[in-house]
């Protein structure tokens, strides 16, 4: 039979974990864009991300991970910038305004570096095993407060529905999910943070970021009666 000349598009593969709000981030950066991937569970609980074989994909053992046909990246950021660049005209995450660029690069970042990697998996059975069991909490707690009083503080001119103005970027795709994890996993108090809590409702009203939640995966547990 001849070839219809057509090339085949291979469907992104992303290693993902529910409740991993880095994970979080690709999937909502993926839906935005409208870009179909199969999903590759990692349970961390389980340790599946220290098996051999995941870390040839990503040899520190986090998730997520994505794979784009002979393209291989691991890290949220450098997934989610990967995806800016291939797919720019499908909803661009990024603002041409240079300011505005910026402050979606600081928003990200302070998530991304000062709140993020203190509630991980790795550092929480660490307090718990050093300090004690009770003290992992607060310490996260203390933690995302100091970032979102800095991330109200940052967005405090820039915000309109969302985060920089009325089009959902990369400090909203961010932002969502610490937010959720600040609420589901921490019992944080947002009445302190009225920007944050008002831009979190606008999200919830987005299928891109409702499919995203951690209780919408497939390799999310049951909900419990």
């Amino acid at each position: 039979m001849a070839s219809s000349g057509a090339t085949e598009v291979k469907k992104l593969k992303l290693y993902s974990y529910w409740r991993s709000s880095c994970s979080f981030r690709v999937r909502i950066a993926l839906n935005l864009k409208g870009l179909d991937y199969e999903y590759l569970s990692v349970d961390l609980l389980k340790g599946d991300n220290h098996d051999p074989e995941f870390k040839k994909v990503n040899p520190i053992g986090y998730v997520p991970a994505l794979i784009d046909e002979d393209v291989l990246i691991a890290d949220s950021l450098a997934i989610i910038l990967y995806l800016e660049e291939k797919y720019p005209q499908h909803h661009p995450l990024l603002p041409r305004d240079l300011k505005k660029k910026a402050i979606n690069y600081q928003a990200a970042n302070i998530i991304g570096s000062s709140i993020q990697p203190h509630q991980n998996l790795s550092v929480l059975k660490f307090i718990e095993e050093k300090i004690g069991p009770y003290d992992k909490v607060p310490w996260v707690q203390s933690q995302i407060e100091k970032g979102f009083s800095a991330v109200e503080k940052v967005l405090h001119e820039h915000a309109g529905k969302y985060a920089t103005g009325d089009e959902v970027c990369l400090a909203d795709v961010y932002l969502a999910p610490q937010i959720h994890t600040a609420i589901d996993r921490f019992e944080m108090d947002m009445s302190k943070f009225p920007l944050l809590s008002k831009l979190y409702e606008a999200y919830m009203e987005l299928p891109a970021f409702v499919n995203a939640l951690p209780k919408n995966q497939p390799d999310a547990p049951p909900p419990q009666c």
